[in-house]
């Protein structure tokens, strides 16, 4: 029976394994999904995925450049305290730098080879896991390349040399010169740090987030009790703002406020000798989106009391 990306997937979302793991599983089991997860049972892969059902939301963001490409990945621990391991360092490093020979799908990025082990990322994540005791996942990753330019990158909070809090991706697209390039690049990545934009031109915006905000604008304007005539201009006026506060190039440059990100990129082709396109970025914070569990330890502590 051939085993199939479903299974893989179902068995997965049943144990917490890795992809690599179940899919041998379900091979060794000829497709048989209970045999599947006692198979991985007895090969005491279960020990490590006990832990799977733990929030991990702490971790590391990771960035590697080179040059005309880079990546950013986002891989989480359940404590900061782990984050602070030189060991788990290493692995975020390590993946970081694996990542950048890849198309940057979580996908591709665990499936690939991770060198210091001679075994998939995937695997060598499962095996940190068993050794370090919590759980780890490979979350989130981004990808931007350019034919001629740079892409250039920006980590806050960092904990070492290229990991970090909040990782920022920003592609120039430019026969201009390099360093003028990652110096305005990097400028940019520190704006898009501090102010999370949407999309790059306003046109870019998703075309529901901005629907939604104009049907809350009609709504506000009609309680104005104005003419439906005037409540349009209102709401034309106020969706002109939106679109300048949530893309990147027509927000004011945090680096100089009196001026747009447009034209602080337009400025440095002077310096840099030719046009400058901004033709991606990509900004990861770390646990963004994961609910995290909250714990009352007075709780805990009178739960233990009683035995």
């Amino acid at each position: 029976m051939s085993v199939t990306a479903a299974m893989v997937k179902e068995l997965r979302e049943k144990t917490g394994a890795g992809m690599m793991d179940c899919k041998k599983a379900l091979a060794e089991t000829n497709g048989d999904m209970e045999a599947a997860i006692d198979w991985l049972r007895a090969k005491g892969i279960a020990k490590a995925d006990k832990k799977s059902g733990r929030t991990a939301a702490e971790g590391l963001i990771g960035i590697v450049s080179g040059g005309v490409k880079a990546v950013v990945v986002e891989i989480n621990s359940e404590t900061d305290f782990v984050a602070r391991n030189e060991a788990f360092q290493e692995l975020v490093r390590g993946v970081a730098n694996v990542a950048l020979g890849t198309d940057g799908s979580v996908e591709a990025i665990a499936n690939a080879n991770y060198p210091a082990t001679g075994k998939s990322v995937d695997e060598t994540i499962k095996d940190a896991i068993a050794t370090i005791g919590e759980n780890m996942t490979l979350r989130r990753a981004a990808l931007l390349e350019v034919e001629d330019g740079v892409v250039a990158t920006y980590i806050h909070n960092a904990a070492g040399d290229g990991i970090g809090k909040l990782g920022v991706l920003v592609a120039l697209k430019s026969v201009g010169d390099k360093e003028v390039l990652f110096s305005v690049g990097r400028q940019v990545a520190m704006h898009i740090a501090a102010t999370n934009p949407l999309a790059i031109r306003a046109d870019e915006v998703d075309a529901a987030v901005a629907e939604r905000e104009r049907n809350v604008f009609i709504e506000q304007s009609r309680a104005s009790g104005k003419p439906d005539n005037i409540i349009e201009k209102m709401v034309e006026g106020r969706m002109r703002k939106f679109f300048e506060e949530v893309a990147l190039l027509s927000q004011a440059f945090v680096m100089n406020p009196e001026i747009t990100v447009g034209q602080a990129v337009k400025d440095a082709e002077k310096l840099a000798g030719a046009p400058i396109e901004v033709t991606g970025m990509a900004r990861l914070l770390l646990g963004e989106g994961v609910e995290k569990e909250e714990s009352d330890f007075a709780a805990e502590v009178a739960a233990v009391a009683k035995g």
